[in-house]
C-alpha cells in the first residue's frame, strides 16, 4: 500500500529548478518528513528534514543554500524546492515521514533512513545538459 506519493520529478538542465511534492494517504499528523535520493550504485541519503516542533529544517552540506524543504499541513503535503541544481544531484527521491520521531534526537537522526516509518515510491530526477 503506497503511503506517501511524490511528484515533480523530471528532466532538467545543470543550473535549472524542480520543485518535489509529497501528499501523504496516511491519517494523522507527522512530526517529521524528509526527503531522501538515491543514486545508481550508491547508498540512499538524507537530502532534507523538517521537524514540525520549532518548524525546523535540517540540510545534507552537499544540498545546504539551494534546496528548501516546507510543509503544508492543511493539505498533508511536502514540498522539495532545488534550485541551482547539478549533475550529481541526479538520482531517484523518496519523501519519508513519521508521526513519533523524538526532538531531541532529530539534529541528530534525521538524515538516518531508519527513523521513518512512512515512504513513497520516488521519483526521478534527471539533471542533463
Amino acid at each position: 500500500q503506497v503511503q506517501l506519493v511524490e511528484s515533480g520529478g523530471g528532466t532538467v538542465q545543470p543550473g535549472g529548478s524542480l520543485r518535489l511534492s509529497c501528499v501523504s494517504r496516511v491519517s494523522g499528523h507527522f512530526n517529521s518528513v524528509a526527503w531522501f535520493r538515491q543514486a545508481p550504485g550508491k547508498e540512499r541519503e538524507g537530502v532534507a528534514g523538517h521537524y514540525y516542533s520549532g518548524n525546523s529544517a535540517y540540510y545534507a552540506d552537499s544540498v545546504e543554500g539551494r534546496f528548501t524543504i516546507s510543509r503544508d499541513e492543511s493539505k498533508s503535503l511536502v514540498f522539495l524546492q532545488m534550485n541551482a541544481l547539478e549533475p550529481e544531484d541526479t538520482a531517484v527521491y523518496y519523501c519519508a515521514a513519521d508521526f513519533s520521531s523524538r526532538w531531541s534526537s532529530y539534529p541528530y537522526t534525521w538524515h538516518d533512513a531508519t527513523t521513518y516509518k512512512y515512504w513513497g515510491q520516488g521519483t526521478q530526477v534527471t539533471v542533463s545538459s
